[in-house]
């Protein structure tokens, strides 16, 4: 389901940015709106509601969205989150697989913030599938913010697919369970480091901020939360990696295979990739494991294993 939105400028918006401030959904509210639509949050779809005005205040404080900004939410479930980014003045696309709350949510706006509704787009797709052609609201936008309480089971693969098909996706403020925040904001070296870290490295540098509590959700997850920030690189990837004229496709085939045998050595993790001679070309050592390797040295690697490819085939067919 869309909503269209009439033209408005940005000079405008910010200008009166204190006439959106609205009234944000609390534990009350919540539990009635599900009641009266009969809606249930399920497993399924991952689905945990945030009951706080004041956390969702601070996810959108640190997300440092402002009037006239172009928001992406996904999972904007009953539209706690959702009320606060418009109260900030924004311009939301929400992107809802569940099609009754997708169908409620513009509902929910024009309750409690009607005077907002015409900058809430919802979506009823599937964030794994979404493309730019999905999402006309977006296709102009020079800039996108993500901010969202997204499904804890399927948080990595959003947001990484979301980077891949939203080059002008520069930054984001998301809530997710605390492992994989902690995953993906983890360094090189630690145990927690793994492909999600690496990946999302290639796109530019995230952190953990804040911890968020359990018993601000309904229903209460059984995991802790936090908050990831993410900004991206200038370029929209790695700079290194532009001016290398490496592709991302052959860095993340080769994090893939360093990482599917986490225990391994490089030299036995790769050995049927990556030569001796790329190894030593690259300057890395083959003894290392993958999980020491920053996405800078990857990508070193990826290009000397494209110029010694040869090598490797005749190895291998030997």
């Amino acid at each position: 389901m869309n909503t269209t939105t009439p033209p408005q400028t940005a000079d405008n918006r910010k200008n009166n940015a204190p006439e959106h401030a609205g009234h944000l959904l609390g534990a009350a509210d919540i539990r009635r709106i599900a009641a009266e639509a009969g809606i249930h949050p399920t497993k399924k779809f991952g689905q945990n509601f945030v009951i706080d005005p004041g956390t969702i205040r601070k996810i959108v404080h640190e997300s440092g969205v402002s009037a006239g900004d172009t928001v992406l939410e996904v999972g904007p479930g009953l539209g706690s989150l959702t009320l606060a980014l418009l109260e900030a003045g924004t311009d939301v696309t929400a992107i809802e697989i569940d099609p009754p709350l997708a169908q409620r949510l513009p509902n929910t706006v024009m309750e409690f913030m009607p005077q907002a509704a015409d900058r809430l787009h919802v979506i009823n797709h599937d964030a794994l599938t979404i493309t730019p052609e999905d999402t006309p609201e977006l296709s102009t936008a020079p800039h996108i913010t993500l901010v969202a309480n997204l499904p804890y089971n399927v948080a990595t693969p959003i947001i990484l697919t979301l980077l891949e098909r939203f080059p002008q996706l520069d930054r984001f403020t998301v809530m997710v369970q605390k492992e994989v925040a902690d995953r993906l904001a983890a360094k090189p070296g630690s145990k927690i480091y793994g492909t999600p870290s690496v990946k999302l490295a290639w796109y530019g540098i995230a952190q953990r901020s804040a911890m968020i509590g359990r018993n601000v959700f309904w229903p209460a997850p059984n995991v802790d939360s936090a908050l990831v920030t993410f900004t991206r690189y200038p370029g929209g990837q790695l700079p290194e990696a532009s001016s290398l004229g490496v592709a991302r496709d052959d860095v993340f085939a080769l994090v893939d295979a360093a990482f599917g045998q986490r225990r391994k050595t490089l030299h036995a993790a790769l050995k049927h990739m990556v030569s001796p001679e790329a190894f030593t070309a690259s300057g890395i050592d083959p003894t290392r494991r993958g999980e020491t390797l920053t996405i800078e040295e990857f990508t070193r690697l990826t290009v000397a294993r494209t110029a010694h490819t040869s090598t490797v085939g005749e190895r291998a067919s030997a």
